[in-house]
């Protein structure tokens, strides 16, 4: 009798439980050994990585998959060398498990701290980047989690050839193999019974597009941490050095387009706009970037019009919204009100002007002078990253290491009883 998707997963969430128990006991020392063998395991498996990517990227032309996607889904050599260098730099960050924090006596005599724990089982729904597989396994095994890891239907292939890498270090690092479990069904069912799986998941991670994580979020009976769009934006202030604004836009856009964290919206000050807006656009117009721009925008430059649409989309498309604004007030409203509070930045250099867009934009990444693409688990030297969060519980931003942790209390006594006076 054939098994069936939910039996499946089921056996996968038992499975993850039980190995749960012996990674969060597990030493430094040897999660620090599973994920550099990892890394040892996919240098020397580049030629199937490459080989199983491009069955991928195959069957995603035939089927039509978009540029942005099948960008996504390259696995590049340049990846797997970011791969490589993600799992040494999460094997050489601090192991947050076990710290204990905030120690004090208590007038009865009792000590209280906070010892920092795993979650326990992680579930993990993404969608095209195979390199997600080796981000959220690295993260979740250095923070002593077990991780059911389902990748989108378009990667199978690349995701089973770098889990085998992953099954390589775990087992020269005596770990179960079940510490990290890749889902090999392509069957959507799978998703619908790890998101239901309150006593095996204790998490689910999403990431992907907003469809699956408004399916998730609506669906998920396991708490999640997401975020639905990447509407990012730079403002370039009237008290910006305009050369370094133009760089920064222009990095914020083009660096890469299918990132969450690409600037969707470019604001400009109305004081500068005519000397900014015509060299800036003339760039993005040689990238092949299709401009579209408010009334104002469009008597200085040649643009499509911006809809009330157009600022509330994530393009992850070489396309890009830009809106003139009067000043500081009105750009952090139209941040506010049309972002996605992923990642915003500003480009000035009047201190006070900084000091209030840090503090009044609500976002879970607030930028100065730098461009929006920053916005990265590696690049906030986390190593890598599991997602990134737009939440406000239970963990904001890239979420890393910490991220994937919580903290209980702990109390350490000598006999005290509730009630008794201390001696």
């Amino acid at each position: 009798m054939t098994e069936s998707v939910l039996d499946y997963m089921t056996r996968l969430g038992q499975a993850a439980r039980e190995a749960s128990r012996v990674i969060g006991r597990a030493s430094t020392a040897q999660k620090n050994r599973a994920l550099l063998a990892t890394a040892a395991a996919l240098d020397e498996a580049r030629a199937q990585l490459s080989a199983a990517n491009d069955m991928d990227l195959a069957a995603g032309r035939a089927n039509g998959l978009e540029p942005a996607m099948l960008e996504r889904l390259a696995l590049t050599p340049a990846r797997i060398d970011s791969m490589i260098v993600g799992l040494r730099q999460v094997a050489n960050l601090p192991d947050p498990i076990g710290a204990i924090r905030d120690m004090s006596f208590r007038p009865s005599g009792i000590q209280v701290g906070k010892m920092r724990v795993p979650l326990g089982v992680v579930g993990i729904i993404y969608e095209s980047r195979p390199n997600v597989t080796i981000d959220a396994a690295s993260l979740c095994l250095k923070s002593g989690n077990a991780t059911i890891l389902r990748g989108g239907s378009e990667a199978i292939h690349s995701n089973k050839a770098i889990a085998a890498c992953i099954q390589r270090g775990l087992a020269e690092a005596d770990l179960p193999a079940a510490v990290v479990q890749v889902v090999e069904t392509t069957d959507r069912a799978a998703v619908g019974a790890l998101i239901t799986m309150p006593e095996f998941v204790d998490v689910i991670v999403p990431r992907g597009g907003k469809g699956l994580i408004e399916r998730v979020s609506r669906d998920a009976r396991v708490p999640v941490i997401k975020h639905l769009d990447g509407i990012c934006h730079v403002y370039v202030s009237a008290h910006a050095d305009l050369p370094k604004a133009q760089r920064i836009a222009f990095n914020a856009k083009t660096y890469r387009y299918g990132i969450c964290g690409a600037m969707e919206t470019l604001l400009v000050d109305q004081t500068i706009a005519a000397e900014f807006l015509p060299q800036m656009a003339a760039q993005f117009r040689e990238k092949g970037v299709e401009l579209r721009g408010c009334e104002r925008t469009r008597e200085l430059i040649e643009a499509n019009v911006a809809t009330e649409e157009d600022w509330n989309t994530e393009y992850l498309a070489p396309i890009l919204s830009i809106r003139i604004v009067t000043g500081l007030d009105q750009a952090i409203e139209h941040i506010n009100h049309y972002g996605s509070h992923h990642s915003d930045a500003i480009v000035s250099d009047h201190q006070g002007q900084v000091r209030r867009f840090m503090a009044e934009v609500d976002s879970s990444s607030v930028m100065v002078n730098a461009p929006t693409s920053f916005a990265d688990g590696f690049e906030y030297g986390l190593g890598a990253e599991i997602g990134i969060s737009t939440d406000k519980l239970h963990a904001r931003g890239p979420v890393g290491l910490e991220g994937l942790t919580c903290e209980k209390y702990i109390v350490i006594g000598d006999g005290q009883l509730r009630g008794q006076e201390p001696a």
